[in-house]
């Protein structure tokens, strides 16, 4: 990782939405020994809640949540104005194409499948700050989204 890495790492705050405990302890734990700051919501409810309250710099999100669909979360999370620009990275299982082209129209900036390789899952993720931050990418509006 290099030093621009690095310090994005520390100030990167992630929230991470997964209902499967082992998985959420192994996205954090990730997260945390690249420097970040995650935390856990196990349910769309959940999510929403604590993306409207937080200032996260990037959300993963699940698919499948006992209480919602991700790709409805998602939805909500670019039609906010205060979340649209926050990138949105799907973690699934879902292996569909249709699936990954859904989560890419909604505004999803990544879809990685599980099982996902650990060794890179923090750095796939860091990559989507490190694009934001340095502008080569504009953060989308709600106005375009619909």
């Amino acid at each position: 990782m290099n030093d621009g890495q690095m310090n994005l790492a520390h100030k990167a705050r992630i929230l991470v939405v997964e209902d499967q405990t082992a998985v959420a302890m192994m996205m954090v734990y990730l997260l945390t020994q690249a420097g970040c700051d995650a935390e856990v919501a196990m349910t769309g409810t959940r999510a929403m809640k604590m993306a409207r309250a937080g200032d996260f710099d990037l959300i993963t999100l699940d698919v499948d949540l006992p209480d919602a669909n991700g790709f409805e979360i998602c939805s909500r999370l670019k039609h906010d104005p205060r979340l649209c620009a926050t990138p949105v990275v799907f973690v699934s299982g879902h292996l569909c194409e249709n699936d990954q082209q859904r989560a890419v129209e909604l505004g999803a900036a990544d879809y990685i499948t599980k099982p996902f390789d650990t060794l890179d899952f923090a750095p796939r993720l860091l990559s989507h700050l490190e694009t934001r931050k340095s502008g080569l990418v504009e953060p989308p509006t709600p106005a375009s989204l619909t």
